[in-house]
């Protein structure tokens, strides 16, 4: 493929997704006349804008305090912290507002456009990219890129090369390829790619076909990590929902490290204690005597599960509660507040991909996303080691670091 660009570049955008869109369109709507333009290797533009929150775009979350809000990056929180004060959700809201694309909260905070379509996000950037008079080549896969006296050369699978003034690299999870090799020879070490934000497999009868049964709360964890709280949600391959993704987001390493085949404790009653419990059991025998306990399930455990739990303990189908022996009570206890299932592998939603690993965050001024090696060379969205858990908060990354990378590009070609 031919692309005709008959002169330099002040802005080249590698990544024609999140960060890369919203980098241009704030560099162009600062510098009038500069010539931006954005290259992106696939097909298309915004492939995973398209897709997130289930096609519906959960574009933010209605967290405005940038310290709260940096505590729901795993990796990323402190350098995060700083940026949200430059640009945080309610600038987010106000700039979509301003073009005439309105978001909605729902309970969880997860934000979403009133339409509740992605499309009216994309829309909105190609309209604002036209607008702005923003370039657009696809199919154009960035293979190299060296540093010259004035700028960057940069050279394209299809044999393009170019020249920019300064470059924006935003094309999301780095694989290990000519570009990564190129990104490294700038002087930027690259932390190693893990998966992040996925369902674990578990087969194990305690689960089986129970697939679709849910909990609003539950408490998860691994052998050494921190619990991780929330709903979960059975799968006919295991266990899904918000704090299995919220368990694979921050122990990422450690689940890569065991290759995806480790032990997983299960609080289902997260809200009691051991002793609390015991007393629930006591009231139970006391005043549910004649009913039958594997009928007869705890608030908040679905009756399918509590029979398999009940079962676990070795307790009799037939035995009703005042049988309830105290080896038995322990099992019981034991299964419900600390079960322990294997995990045997791990399944990706595509539209909750997300990596932990890329640029190493050290190697980046935060403050202007510009690489403290080469200068130039700015940073944005999840090439980084920089990663949130599901809600909204990996696009809001995204817009604040191509936010403060480009105005830190304008204003230095403005100087």
């Amino acid at each position: 493929m031919t692309i005709a660009l008959p002169r330099d570049l002040d802005f080249a955008v590698v990544g024609g997704g999140a960060a890369g869109f919203f980098g241009a369109l704030h560099y162009a709507a600062r510098k009038k006349g500069a010539r931006a333009a954005i290259f992106e290797k696939g097909p298309g533009f915004l492939q995973k804008v398209r897709i997130s929150g289930g096609g519906r775009c959960n574009v933010t979350h209605a967290c405005f305090d940038p310290k709260k809000l940096a505590e729901h990056y795993p990796r990323g929180t402190r350098e995060l912290r700083a940026a949200f004060h430059q640009w945080q959700p309610q600038d987010t809201i106000d700039w979509f507002e301003r073009r005439g694309v309105a978001l909605k909260t729902e309970a969880d905070g997860r934000m979403f456009p009133t339409t509740d379509d992605s499309g009216t996000i994309i829309d909105c950037f190609h309209k604002e990219a036209e607008r702005l008079g923003i370039e657009k080549h696809k199919k154009t896969e960035l293979v190299d890129l060296v540093r010259k006296d004035q700028g960057f050369a940069l050279t394209f699978a299809n044999g393009l090369t170019i020249h920019a003034a300064q470059v924006l690299l935003a094309g999301g999870s780095l694989k290990a390829n000519a570009l990564t090799k190129a990104i490294e020879k700038c002087g930027h070490p690259l932390e190693p790619l893990v998966p992040s934000l996925f369902a674990v497999n578990v087969a194990d009868r305690r689960l089986s076909g129970l697939s679709g049964i849910s909990l609003e709360n539950v408490s998860v964890t691994l052998s050494q990590g921190e619990a991780r709280q929330g709903p979960i949600l059975i799968t006919h391959r295991g266990l899904s929902g918000p704090a299995i993704l919220r368990l694979s987001a921050w122990e990422a390493r450690t689940f890569a490290a065991e290759k995806y085949h480790l032990p997983l404790r299960i609080n289902w009653l997260p809200t009691l204690n051991p002793q609390a419990l015991q007393a629930a059991f006591a009231n139970l025998r006391t005043k549910a005597g004649r009913k039958r306990i594997s009928k007869d399930p705890l608030e908040g455990i679905p009756k399918r599960l509590w029979e398999r739990l009940v079962e676990a303990s070795g307790i009799d189908k037939a035995a009703v509660w005042s049988q309830l022996k105290k080896d038995a009570q322990h099992r019981l206890t034991e299964e419900c507040l600390n079960g322990t299932f294997e995990i045997t592998g791990k399944t990706t939603n595509r539209e909750e991909f997300v990596t932990a690993g890329g640029v190493k965050r050290s190697s980046i001024n935060f403050k202007t996303m510009e690489s403290r090696h080469t200068p130039g060379l700015y940073f944005a969205g999840e090439c980084i080691d920089m990663d949130g858990i599901t809600g909204g908060f990996n696009f809001q990354a995204a817009w604040t670091t191509a936010v403060l990378a480009a105005r830190a590009a304008a204003s230095k070609q403005a100087s």
